[in-house]
Formats: C-alpha cells, sequence, structure tokens
C-alpha cells in the first residue's frame, strides 16, 4: 500500500494526533475565559494556547512515519464509526499535576451519558494495536488553556494555583460532537500550524 502522491509532499516523519476539533462558540468562550485568567495571574507567568490551536485531544501520536498515514486514517474511519454522536459541555477550571504546583491550566470537559469515552476506546482499539500504546493516565477529556512558564517562582505557581481554585467559571458551552479529526501539528517559529489529515465522521452521523 505505498501511496507515493500522499509521501512526495510529506517529510518522513510527521507530528500527528487524534481529537475532536471544536466550533467557534467553543473557541470563543475559551478565549473569554483566557482574558479573565490573564487578568489575574501574575504577569508573564502564563504562555496562552491560542484559541484556534486549542483541541479534545483523544490521542496523541507524536512521530508518525509518512508511509503509515493510510493505515492510520482507516483505523480511525473504522474507530468512528463504531461510536454515535454526543455532545459535551465545556464547564470547570482545573490544572495539571496539582494547583501547589501547577503547571497546566485546562476546562473541563462534560460528557455524562459515556458515548465520549466510547470513542476514546474505540480509537485506543483500534489504533494501539499498530504501534501507539494507550497511555497509562487513561483518559481526562479536557481543553488545555495556557501552560505555565518554566522560569515561574515557587510564588507565581502557587498564585496561579489559587486563582484557579477561586475561579468559578461555571458552564462556559456546549458542543456536538459529530466526527473526529486526525491532526498534523507542525511546530514553527510563529507556532504550531495544524492540518486535519483526515476527518472521520461517527457512526449514523
Amino acid at each position: 500500500m505505498h501511496h507515493s502522491r500522499s509521501s512526495t509532499s510529506l517529510p518522513p516523519v510527521l507530528r500527528t494526533f487524534i481529537a475532536v476539533e471544536l466550533d467557534e462558540a467553543v473557541r470563543k468562550a475559551l478565549a473569554a475565559t483566557q482574558d479573565e485568567l490573564r487578568a489575574v495571574v501574575p504577569r508573564r507567568s502564563v504562555r496562552w494556547v491560542r484559541p484556534q490551536g486549542i483541541h479534545l485531544t483523544l490521542k496523541f501520536l507524536g512521530d508518525t512515519p509518512a508511509g503509515r498515514l493510510e493505515e492510520l486514517k482507516q483505523a480511525l474511519v473504522a474507530a468512528a464509526s463504531e461510536v454515535a454522536p454526543c455532545s459535551f459541555t465545556v464547564e470547570g477550571l482545573g490544572c495539571f499535576p496539582k494547583p501547589q504546583r501547577p503547571r497546566v491550566i485546562w476546562v473541563g470537559v462534560k460528557e455524562p451519558t459515556g458515548t465520549l469515552r466510547a470513542l476514546w476506546r474505540a480509537v485506543e482499539a483500534h489504533v494501539a494495536p499498530l504501534g501507539w500504546p494507550t497511555e497509562e493516565r487513561g483518559f481526562q477529556p479536557h481543553l488545555t488553556l495556557g501552560r505555565v512558564q518554566r522560569r515561574a517562582s515557587p510564588a507565581e505557581r502557587r498564585a496561579i494555583g489559587e486563582v484557579v481554585q477561586r475561579s468559578d467559571v461555571g458552564r462556559l458551552a456546549s458542543m456536538a460532537v459529530r466526527a473526529v479529526s486526525f491532526i498534523r501539528s507542525e511546530l514553527r517559529p510563529t507556532g504550531a500550524v495544524y492540518t486535519t489529515l483526515v476527518e472521520a465522521r461517527l457512526g449514523g452521523s
């Protein structure tokens, strides 16, 4: 299965991940939340993710040989066909690994029917056997708003954690999930550029 046309313009190895792409309403709500937080955390202590670059990541593949894109696309299409569409709400704020030493600031994703988890499981079932094992952390659906700068002092980190714990962002937005995407990420000096390689429709959508 060699598709030379796809590999001619592509580098031999790409950086890829599988995610649900967010709609404009969710991105706007995330941007507004970032603005509110930016005003109250220590100056320049957090590197905020551009709203256009925020995704609901199901599986990070990392280095992906161009020659394997076709089988990964087929695996994703197969996984998506097994799961029905659903919708999720974006609510609540938190940080990894913990508020006392935050590294990542995120908003939560709530999908009470378990369909999103079923989608994650289906993706893992089809993609892990191709050589990208399941992460031990399991599935914690979230949207990353920002990453704490490495140079942030312990006091700044504590202050960020306190802001996150104090901020009651409530329910920000909701969104229907009808497809899942296989996405290429190119790191450029101006920031990451994302290209959707395939969008797989969920079963019955």
